[in-house]
């Protein structure tokens, strides 16, 4: 049986050292370092994210369990208008941060990931102007796709 991606990049150490990275790349960017230097972000913001992309890829529920649901993760990077540019960044940082992280290098691997954040990027750009619904069940992506 295939490992979930989660066990593929190397558990939860490994979502760790990529939020970490991705997080330092996107404070580098001239663009995203503004949304990413708000002095009233979350202490524990890369463990959050870390944890959030762990689960969406395979891991354990600890960000459900512990810090919301996927509407609230929605609902907090919602409402900033047309930022289809950002989002590009964002999915450009992230694929870089993989390299930062040493992340396996492995091409389907890599593919499955991009493919991941291409679509939650396109989520939250689906909420420029409103709020996300309410019971947004958390998602789940396999190295096929989206897992019902």
């Amino acid at each position: 049986m295939r490992p979930t991606l989660y066990e593929f990049a190397g558990g939860e150490p490994a979502f760790l050292a990529l939020a970490t990275a991705h997080h330092a790349r996107c404070l580098a960017d001239p663009e995203l370092n503004h949304p990413f230097s708000h002095p009233d972000q979350h202490p524990q913001h890369v463990e959050r994210l870390a944890r959030y992309w762990a689960e969406v890829l395979g891991g354990p529920p600890l960000y459900s369990e512990s810090c919301g649901d996927h509407s609230s993760v929605m609902h907090l990077h919602s409402g900033n208008g047309d930022i289809s540019d950002l989002g590009r960044r964002f999915v450009d940082c992230f694929v870089a941060a993989m390299d930062d992280a040493q992340l396996p290098a492995d091409p389907a691997f890599r593919a499955a990931m991009r493919a991941y954040m291409v679509v939650a990027v396109d989520e939250v750009l689906s909420y420029g102007d409103i709020p996300p619904p309410r019971g947004l069940p958390m998602p789940h992506w396999s190295w096929e796709g989206p897992v019902s």
